[in-house]
């Protein structure tokens, strides 16, 4: 038998609006406490590099301002690509978070197929830095000014040679758009990863490299290589006296980042509680300072803004991969 009540449509109405409230408040509940056990950062490249190191200075402060360890774990392989669709596999419950590199924006366009789309697959949490690449020259390349170095290119059509840490990294990226702004001509050398090509540079073997900053910043002190230009819209606090490359090319500007990111459809209060405290890491004197020391710029952004950066960044260097005609080897 089976007893049945009829309840007054007002407190029908209230009940109903109580129990569709549960999942948002459960959700809200559960930011609050968040995290409640270890965080897996993966890092898609080798440890010891830039990325990597501000993977584990982001990962030391979450672990103090949340009480709970975000464990580095480096995933590397096929262009970053292994790493990024390991956490897009991943369960979306912020216990899993992704060290973004810059390069997904090229790679969206540079591989023909590829097991994610980042921009739908990704949520984008934070912002982190933005590093320039610096355009340098062995010290005795006869250019010393970006001017110089643009009339020399013209005058000697094919005659100069530009290293690249691979094709489609950055640098390689970055040194087309600077061929195609500037209408000149020069020879790509991609080697297998920055150091030798910084150490082919610094020989002789090529005449220009556009290096991401860290990677090339005590050389340049040494004077082992001569920094020309740098590539971001602003000059380097690390670098101050040399100038930027749109200080002579109207409009110029690339830059490399980091950030921080999640699968699809983790909840937006645990991204709204890790955006907060990452961009109060950036706002710290001592986290600033080591971000200087590597020639990182802080780069606060809300979720949204960073997210229309990806989407941005992804359209302008897929034209230059595309006119370029850059294709993996």
């Amino acid at each position: 038998m089976v007893c049945t009540m009829k309840l007054p449509r007002r407190t029908f109405l209230h009940l109903a609006a109580g129990a569709a409230a549960l999942p948002a408040l459960s959700r809200a509940a559960s930011a609050q406490t968040y995290p409640t056990r270890p965080v897996s950062v993966i890092v898609p490249v080798p440890p010891g590099g830039a990325l990597d190191i501000l993977a584990r200075l982001m990962g030391q402060w979450l672990s103090e301002r949340l009480r709970q360890q975000f464990v580095i774990e480096n995933r590397p392989g096929a262009g970053t690509n292994i790493g990024v669709e390991l956490v897009v596999r991943a369960p979306a419950d912020g216990y899993t978070l992704l060290l973004i590199p810059g390069s997904v924006t090229a790679n969206a366009t540079l591989y023909d197929k590829l097991n994610f789309n980042f921009i739908r697959d990704i949520v984008p949490i934070a912002m982190i830095s933005t590093l320039p690449l610096v355009m340098e020259v062995n010290p005795l390349f006869p250019a010393k000014t970006v001017p110089e170095f643009i009339a020399y290119a013209k005058a000697n059509p094919g005659k100069i040679s530009m290293a690249s840490g691979g094709t489609g990294s950055p640098s390689h990226i970055v040194g087309e758009l600077f061929k195609m702004t500037t209408g000149i001509d020069m020879v790509h050398v991609p080697y297998h990863g920055g150091a030798p090509a910084l150490t082919d540079l610094m020989g002789g073997q090529v005449q220009v490299y556009f290096s991401p900053l860290p990677e090339s910043i005590a050389t340049i002190r040494a004077g082992q290589v001569r920094a020309l230009a740098v590539t971001t819209a602003k000059r380097s606090e690390a670098l101050p006296d040399v100038p930027t490359v749109g200080e002579s090319v109207t409009g110029f500007e690339a830059s490399t980042w980091q950030g921080i990111g999640a699968p699809k459809n983790t909840p937006a209060e645990i991204v709204a509680k890790l955006n907060k405290e990452i961009n109060a890491a950036l706002a710290d004197p001592t986290i600033k300072a080591r971000l200087a020391n590597l020639g990182s710029v802080p780069t606060p952004m809300s979720p949204a803004e960073f997210e229309s950066f990806i989407v941005a960044e992804t359209e302008k260097w897929g034209k230059v991969i595309r006119t370029a005609n850059i294709k993996l080897e």
